[in-house]
């Protein structure tokens, strides 16, 4: 067979897989042989999506709306959407800020494609969201990263953010609630990284998974910021793929063009099931919020029992980091050891960062049943586990 390797770009050869994805597939390969898996590696909602908004879809369907939108999107899911953002958090945004998008990921790839040319930087934190740093260098960038610390609750130190910006800086990533750590940065926080220079791209996709306190939007202390936010996780709408971008009004219009471009407009139907989880799903919502605290606050605890807590407690998504450095240093082996010998999928940290490293991600975005045994599972393979030499 010929040697195809150099027909392959090298932004498809050079990107690296996402890990969490390669435990996934392993765990349902598994699954196949008939093997019992107990999941807490994926970040998605185990909830259906709430009925109103699977009856909105339906009636959308049954009225014909399969036709290409307004490539902005529908101006009634954008108006909802601004008067959300009024009601939520009291920042006035205009529906012409906002780009639906078909999921979060390319409304990141349509921010980063307006922002970077060659060389260009963003600042990210270190453990960061896995597909981060690839978007970054798809489009030609490069990832600055400023490793965040456990005792800090894994947020910025403003004074490491600072040292990091240079010529080149175009953005600081901020994910609040933040995957894979569940860190919440509070207002005092996120205003003082907006009142840097480079533009802020907030990703806020676990606002409304918060459980002690208040999420804060980026909105409220600057305009030279985008959004990116969706329904995926909040909604349990995973599969639907709905998202969007607030941007800065003078950059509206070459995010537009993009958007016609490459994804011509969101699902039409998608975005009539979208205006239902806004205006008719805070019951539901509440209701999902409240069964993951339960399961975070139980997930927390045992870790704690098992000595594998972090210093600072979780407060917000639906993750907790699980430190196990004393039996570790190769994250990603040890994650696949737990998968094949106590039947348990857990995320490696190496995927979320080099800082990350020694931590497994465990999602409680599963039922208490199968966290409890999970737990017992993974209690009962660490008592055969030596602890990691060197320490």
């Amino acid at each position: 067979m010929p040697d195809r390797e150099k027909d392959i770009a090298a932004r498809a050869r050079e990107m690296p897989p996402f890990i969490v994805m390669d435990i996934l597939e392993k765990a349902k390969e598994m699954e196949a042989r008939g093997e019992n898996i107990i999941h807490l590696e994926i970040g998605e909602p185990d909830f259906d999506t709430p009925e109103p908004i699977k009856e909105a879809a339906r009636r959308a369907l049954r009225d014909g709306d399969t036709h290409y939108t307004h490539s902005l999107g529908k101006p009634k899911l954008r108006e909802e959407i601004a008067r959300y953002y009024l009601r939520k958090y009291g920042v006035s945004i205009s529906p012409d800020q906002i780009i639906v998008t078909s999921g979060t990921s390319p409304a990141m790839l349509l921010t980063f494609g307006v922002l970077l040319e060659q060389g260009d930087e963003v600042i990210l934190p270190d453990p960061h969201y896995a597909c981060y740093p690839n978007f970054i260098r798809y489009h030609g960038g490069r990832p600055v990263f400023v490793p965040v610390k456990e005792e800090d609750g894994f947020k910025y130190r403003l004074p490491a953010v600072q040292a990091s910006l240079g010529p080149r800086t175009r953005a600081i990533m901020v994910n609040s609630p933040a995957n894979p750590t569940g860190a919440v940065f509070t207002a005092a926080e996120l205003e003082a990284l907006a009142g840097l220079e480079p533009y802020i791209i907030a990703d806020e996709i676990y606002h409304g998974l918060v459980y002690e306190g208040r999420e804060h939007t980026i909105l409220e202390f600057t305009d030279r910021a985008f959004v990116i936010n969706g329904f995926s996780k909040l909604y349990a709408m995973t599969g639907w793929r709905l998202g969007y971008v607030i941007a800065p009004p003078e950059l509206v219009r070459p995010l537009q063009k993009l958007q016609q471009n490459l994804f011509i407009c969101a699902g039409s139907f998608v975005q009539a099931a979208g205006i239902a989880a806004l205006r008719e799903c805070d019951e539901h919502v509440a209701h999902m919020v409240a069964t993951y605290d339960e399961r975070r606050r139980y997930l927390l605890s045992r870790l704690k029992t098992m000595g594998l807590a972090t210093r600072v407690e979780p407060t917000g998504a639906f993750y907790a980091l699980a430190n196990v450095k004393k039996y570790t240093g190769d994250s990603y082996s040890f994650a696949f050891e737990i998968l094949e010998k106590a039947r348990v999928a857990v995320t490696p940290g190496i995927d979320f960062g080099r800082n990350c490293e020694g931590y497994l991600r465990i999602s409680y975005a599963n039922s208490l049943e199968n966290i409890k045994e999970g737990l017992d599972r993974l209690v009962r393979f660490l008592a055969g586990k030596k602890p990691h030499e060197g320490l």
